[in-house]
């Protein structure tokens, strides 16, 4: 469990990742760490928010403090894939078709309301998640790397929705809210007059070389017997007959492991503990774990607790 991987300068890099955004998203250093949690794991984060809490602001300042590109798109009813992904457009000129990249092609994409989209729409996004790469007229097209997407989610009762099938829920590797601000923060908010600092004047924390390398690190966090037998406890407790619509995937183990790898790093570690596997349950199977049993479904206990309290802590 050598912790000679995590040099002064990684740590340093890590803490001024976080302390930037902060200065952006007030109060959220532990939202803030989530994000950055899940891009380092290589994966992505679902925001289930009310409007003007600042999820548009924690992509943007998480994107500059990182050196990183980001867009936003809105999604609509009428959001086709080619407006997403880009389409082969004719060129007089030559008499050829030149392909013309949609903004999906950026390293930090904001997705807004993507459940207001067409199914058709959503997939087209949800595909680029998975495979780092989009087909057009039988050409693949890399994304960039990295590429990480920040998806918000209306509530599932709004009108003009399409929820997401449970298969592409699985593509998120957490699920976030952002909430209310703390008093403070918000104090903060109504002297400066606005509710979204600008993050456009955020210096990065680091270039483009040392973020692969920070999620090359990732890989290396040692993780021994006894967390990965507690994990596989978990996965295993998801997928007892009667408790869930349906148990937790092997992709949402292998992303689980990924992020306790991540959320270690970020805590000075160069090790995984049972506890950052445990912090984590709320937000990998918040989107993914739903109840049907009658005595659990109305309970008030959410998966993650369920969870929890049958496996306990090997500690």
């Amino acid at each position: 469990m050598a912790e000679a991987g995590l040099t002064p300068q990684l740590r340093a890099q890590l803490d001024c990742i976080v302390a930037r955004v902060s200065t952006a998203l007030l109060g959220k250093q532990d939202r803030i760490r989530l994000a950055l949690t899940a891009l380092l794991a290589g994966g992505h984060v679902l925001l289930e928010d009310i409007p003007g809490v600042g999820k548009t602001t924690l992509a943007n300042a998480l994107a500059h403090a990182l050196g990183l590109h980001a867009r936003r798109v809105q999604f609509t009813s009428d959001l086709l894939p080619a407006d997403l992904i880009g389409a082969s457009i004719f060129q007089p000129s030559t008499g050829d078709f030149r392909f013309q990249p949609g903004p999906i092609f950026t390293e930090v994409l904001l997705a807004d309301e993507i459940n207001r989209a067409s199914p058709k729409a959503q997939s087209a996004l949800l595909e680029a998640m998975e495979e780092r790469q989009i087909s057009v007229d039988g050409i693949s097209h890399p994304l960039p790397e990295p590429f990480f997407v920040i998806a918000t989610q209306n509530p599932i009762e709004q009108q003009g929705v399409y929820p997401l099938p449970e298969s592409q829920l699985d593509r998120f590797l957490l699920r976030l809210s952002l909430g209310y601000p703390e008093r403070a923060a918000e104090r903060q908010m109504l002297l400066q007059g606005t509710t979204r600092p600008t993050a456009q004047g955020l210096a990065p924390c680091l270039d483009s070389v040392s973020l692969r390398h920070l999620r090359t690190v990732v890989h290396t966090v040692h993780v021994g017997p006894l967390v990965l037998d507690h994990l596989l406890d978990l996965l295993t407790a998801s997928r007892l007959p009667g408790i869930f619509a349906q148990g937790l995937s092997p992709r949402a183990g292998l992303g689980w492991l990924a992020a306790a790898r991540a959320w270690a790093l970020l805590h000075g570690r160069m090790h995984v503990e049972p506890e950052d596997v445990r912090q984590l349950a709320p937000y990998v199977t918040g989107h993914r774990l739903h109840f049907t049993a009658p005595a659990l479904l109305h309970g008030g206990l959410t998966a993650a607790g369920w969870l929890l309290e049958r496996v306990s802590s090997p500690d």
